[in-house]
């Protein structure tokens, strides 16, 4: 680095080539990704999503859990831009609130499982030994669907926030694992990584500093749907009263709270439902173009 450092001092002109080659790079990142429809379409719903989470009290005209009983269950007026429950509480609140649990969850459970999922991956695709218990663990976890293995270890661990992560994170850290493994097989085939071991490389050495970062495309991108079916299955456990309790607002909690009274308040079940629905499409979105993105083969701009 000193030498490349002290030869462009020496020579401006090279200088001058190297900033114009980072201009044109960033230039051409530009392009590929405002031509890239998905992403850019995924990437301002997250961003919506993201304002609505961070500046719920701005935004929010009233408390999640302020109950006004004389109200209840009236339709969107200006007064409720989305109307009220059956309790009297402001729908437009709770969707706005609940949007900090549910996206909260499940960027949580995408974090942990990318991480734990990670760990394995890794270890399985390095060690065969490891390989063989770690996949079969795996393929046992994924024999179950996962709503009815979530259920599972929800009523081993009872209902709370904390707890819809740990079970959501066992239930999807599988199938990080295999993406992470498969791309750590063909890494880890590589003449380079072959020659590393041969020269007494350590493991962790070989692992962490050059398999692994090998491994991160793949990674954030099956990240990104694991984030949208979490969201998912966190709302089908909080419907179903084993997911986030009641009163805490969650988007689930909301539409448990709806079935009830679908027909005479419409609003409790269709509001929250296109939360859900625009929460889970732009991530989807999101991470079918930043999978094509990250595809060195594929040609993102346009002639």
């Amino acid at each position: 680095m000193e030498v490349i450092q002290r030869n462009l001092e020496e020579n401006p002109e090279l200088f001058s080539i190297r900033k114009e080659l980072k201009k044109r790079q960033r230039s051409l990142l530009f392009r590929r990704f405002f031509s890239n429809k998905s992403m850019l379409i995924g990437s301002i719903i997250i961003m919506l999503l993201s304002i609505v989470v961070f500046f719920a009290p701005l935004i929010a005209p009233q408390g999640a859990n302020e109950m006004v009983v004389t109200e209840r269950l009236q339709a969107p007026s200006g007064l409720h831009l989305l109307g009220t429950d059956n309790f009297g509480r402001d729908l437009l609140s709770r969707i706005v609130y609940g949007s900090q649990v549910s996206m909260g969850v499940g960027l949580s459970v995408a974090i942990f499982a990318s991480l734990l999922g990670l760990v394995i991956g890794l270890y399985a695709s390095y060690y065969r030994v490891l390989d063989g218990v770690l996949m079969r663990i795996c393929d046992g976890l994924m024999a179950f669907p996962g709503i009815l293995l979530a259920i599972a270890l929800m009523a081993a661990f009872g209902a709370k926030t904390e707890n819809v992560v740990i079970a959501l994170s066992i239930v999807f850290t599988p199938y990080i694992a295999r993406v992470v493994r498969s791309a750590a097989l063909t890494v880890r085939e590589q003449t380079y990584i072959e020659a590393m071991m041969a020269m007494g490389a350590k493991s962790w050495r070989i692992i962490w500093l050059h398999i692994a970062p090998n491994t991160l495309s793949p990674l954030i991108v099956q990240g990104t749907f694991i984030f949208a079916e979490a969201i998912i299955v966190e709302a089908a456990l909080s419907f179903l009263g084993v997911g986030v309790p009641a009163p805490d607002p969650s988007w689930g909690n909301i539409l448990s709270d709806g079935k009830m009274v679908i027909f005479q308040a419409w609003w409790m079940t269709a509001f929250p439902g296109i939360a859900l629905i625009l929460s889970v499409l732009g991530l989807n979105l999101f991470g079918d173009g930043l999978r094509d993105f990250l595809d060195p083969h594929t040609n993102h701009v346009k002639k």
